[in-house]
């Protein structure tokens, strides 16, 4: 088994971090997308859409997607639960992880891919013929974003975490996504205290430097 990953980029740091919650250690690839090494042959041929993380199993099977991954580690090893330990509590932390990377996450990569130098005709992720920036997407995403944080403000004013009392999958994407945003120049507005509050405890844990 091994995890195709980069250490710089956004979703396979959510693995990481997924990964150092259940305490497993998984042997890593380095796939240095900066320089384009997701458009190299050998790597097209574990991943046919160019995107990092991946992991391949022992037999040969590459699941990409960062969501899928953790879903595998979450059914080989259920403790701690990352996911929901009953069928409300799943629902519940489905809809918030959704949330947070339809919402959130996905709002600051549309403003990172369409606004930063690095991304420069890479509008889209693994596009090997090149994608233009549009400002106007940069624009769009860090005002969904600015909304995204105050609903999800809202919801922390009575949870410790997002989906509740207990760490999930919810907590690193947002978490991450936070990390990703200092990348645009984006912060926690001002009046989202309780964001604040859930990101000092986030930050505090272990998992956090994965």
């Amino acid at each position: 088994m091994k995890l195709y990953d980069f250490h710089l980029a956004p979703n396979p740091r959510r693995v990481r971090i997924f990964l150092a919650e259940k305490g497993i250690e998984v042997p890593t690839v380095e796939i240095n997308t900066r320089e384009a090494g997701q458009f190299d042959s050998a790597f097209e041929k574990v991943n046919p859409d160019r995107t990092i993380p991946v992991l391949e199993l022992d037999d040969g099977t590459c699941i990409s997607e960062t969501v899928a991954i953790c879903r595998y580690f979450e059914e080989i090893r259920p403790e701690p639960p990352l996911m929901g330990v009953d069928a409300r509590d799943k629902a519940v932390v489905e809809m918030w992880s959704r949330r947070c990377e339809l919402q959130g996450f996905q709002s600051i990569g549309e403003a990172a891919r369409n606004s930063l130098p690095m991304f420069a005709d890479r509008g889209l992720a693994g596009m090997p013929d090149g994608v233009p920036q549009i400002p106007a997407l940069a624009e769009r995403g860090r005002a969904a974003a600015t909304r995204f944080c105050a609903k999800l403000d809202a919801q922390l004013a009575g949870n410790e975490f997002v989906a509740g009392p207990r760490f999930t999958i919810a907590d690193i994407t947002a978490f991450v996504m936070f990390g990703f945003a200092t990348r645009i120049d984006f912060a926690v507005p001002e009046d989202c205290a309780n964001i604040r509050r859930w990101y000092d405890l986030v930050a505090a844990r272990p998992s956090a430097d994965a």
